[in-house]
């Protein structure tokens, strides 16, 4: 099975809904040695504990027929929103020259969200995508599974 190589230069996002880690490949295509460049995280609870208010409810004009609506999952809007302004440095950082190659390591829903939020420029710039949650990795750990991944 071939290895995946991993160009020096290459930046390497490995996020989820509420972590993201920057890394950077500052060794060889065939012996990474990824660099944390930089680190973001938020809070992100339970939907539970975010919203206080119960179902809001509809009422029919005619009739006695009463339903509720669907509540809203701050949970999973905190994650979107988290996803938003990570494609958004993303982009910054694509128009600012500061990367060649990406490649972008979450878990199916996030790495949607990223596809959705990321200019063109960086969409280019994509080499890969691994749909894993590794925010929770070390980084020699995040090295092997990417070599793996090939």
């Amino acid at each position: 099975m071939p290895r995946m190589k991993i160009a020096n230069g290459t930046w390497i996002l490995v996020g989820d809904g509420r972590k993201a880690l920057f890394l950077r490949n500052d060794g060889l295509a065939e012996q990474p040695n990824l660099h944390c460049i930089a680190t973001r995280e938020q809070q992100n609870p339970a939907t539970r504990e975010q919203g206080t208010d119960a179902p809001g409810r509809a009422f029919a004009s005619v009739g006695g027929m009463r339903s509720s609506m669907e509540t809203t999952d701050w949970h999973d809007e905190e994650a979107r929103r988290f996803a938003a302004g990570i494609a958004a440095e993303l982009n910054a950082a694509v128009h600012e020259g500061r990367y060649e190659h990406l490649i972008l390591v979450a878990p199916p829903r996030i790495l949607a969200e990223l596809r959705q939020d990321l200019s063109k420029e960086a969409k280019a710039r994509v080499r890969a995508e691994i749909d894993k949650d590794l925010t929770r990795h070390t980084i020699a750990d995040i090295e092997t599974i990417l070599l793996a991944a090939g």
